[in-house]
């Protein structure tokens, strides 16, 4: 667990506790986020030529939007040529790397996006591991959590200052004071783009209801964490600055396991077993399983992992693990599967792994369009 949280004393404690007292009595937590109204399919960002034509067929499909992921190749160019080739489609960065980027360039590049995608963009922040930011990236990593909520009100106020031409941020990690007209992007007859961020731990969800405006959940977000964890933090951070809980959307990713019959189901049992068994190496998310009810999972999982012993990392994924962590339905049933399980916390979902299967990603686009049609 994160301990980086700022030590509140005094009177200070005292309006802290009112403003969460009075959100906890005041919000029916089952229908905050109750509204599915975007169902958005994952995607990791293609070569450029390609991106078009995916985009295209991703809006024929019926889905809300894409969300790109960040790894060899980058999300934001991807956005740039999905929004020019699906107007009207969501586009998302889920999540782009925050720290190798100065917060002006990233919220330059975002306010470009939001533009050219007619306000349909949504700016995903995360601060990826110590390893990959230090080794591959050549940046720093100290303090990653206070850095990632200094980074998101760096980012909004080099929003301010695009509009009114003053830049004034003065934080921990980031001081931002010089602009003028030349080396602005200038207004933009859109609002700001929303800033989401990535986080798992309580103290990150906690920021992310004071600053942000979204929180990209963790895969392994099963709904018991998410009831456990996100949701009540997220209101605590937001009642902490004075928010309404209901401005910060939860952005869910699902795993789905789909098929009208055992067979067509079993293939997609073992690519989550696998994907799953990847999720569960790492420590830092070992007390989701542990509260789901599989204690030791992680353990298990890195000790094949040591040993290089792939397969055997899946096998410590049970079909237990799976019914909590995947929805695994038929065809006709998986709305109701999804909605029934994700309804009454999240706005957002994501489809996880419906980009993994081409010949069946119109079906899962008709989903979501049965979702979206309820909300």
């Amino acid at each position: 667990m994160c301990v980086w949280g700022a030590k509140v004393r005094g009177s200070e404690s005292d309006t802290w506790w009112r403003l969460v007292s009075r959100c906890w009595s005041t919000c029916d937590f089952a229908t905050l986020y109750c509204a599915l109204v975007h169902v958005d399919v994952m995607t990791t960002p293609l070569p450029l030529s390609r991106t078009g034509d995916h985009a295209r067929r991703a809006q024929a499909a019926g889905f809300s939007g894409l969300l790109f992921t960040e790894a060899g190749r980058t999300a934001y160019l991807n956005v740039a040529a999905a929004a020019l080739a699906a107007p009207g489609l969501e586009l998302s960065t889920g999540v782009a790397v925050a720290f190798p980027r100065s917060p002006f360039v990233t919220a330059a590049t975002a306010w470009e996006l939001q533009e050219a995608a007619g306000g349909r963009f949504r700016l995903g922040l995360g601060t990826q591991v110590k390893t990959h930011v230090i080794r591959r990236y050549g940046v720093e990593f100290d303090r990653p959590g206070p850095r990632l909520r200094d980074y998101v009100l760096a980012v909004k106020a080099c929003f301010r200052a695009f509009r009114t031409n003053e830049l004034d941020h003065h934080g921990d990690f980031y001081e931002l004071t010089f602009i003028n007209r030349q080396w602005s992007p200038g207004p933009i007859d859109f609002p700001d783009p929303k800033v989401d961020i990535a986080a798992v731990n309580p103290w990150m969800l906690k920021m992310a209801g004071e600053v942000a405006d979204g929180v990209h959940v963790h895969p392994i977000g099963e709904p018991g964490y998410l009831k456990r964890h996100v949701v009540p933090r997220v209101a605590e951070g937001a009642a902490f600055t004075g928010r309404s809980p209901d401005d910060v959307s939860l952005i869910v990713p699902v795993m789905t396991i789909v098929g009208d019959t055992d067979a067509e189901r079993a293939a997609e049992r073992e690519h989550l077993r696998a994907m799953l068994s990847f999720y569960g190496s790492t420590p830092n998310y070992a007390f989701i399983w542990d509260e789901a009810g599989f204690e030791g999972t992680t353990a298990r999982v890195r000790e094949k992992q040591k040993a290089g012993d792939f397969a055997g990392m899946a096998a410590q994924i049970t079909d237990d693990h799976l019914a909590v962590f995947t929805t695994e339905s038929t065809w006709d049933g998986l709305a109701d599967a999804l909605v029934e399980k994700y309804g009454g916390i999240a706005r957002r979902l994501v489809l996880y792994n419906a980009n993994h299967s081409p010949d069946r990603f119109e079906r899962y686009g008709h989903v979501a369009r049965l979702i979206e049609a309820r909300g």
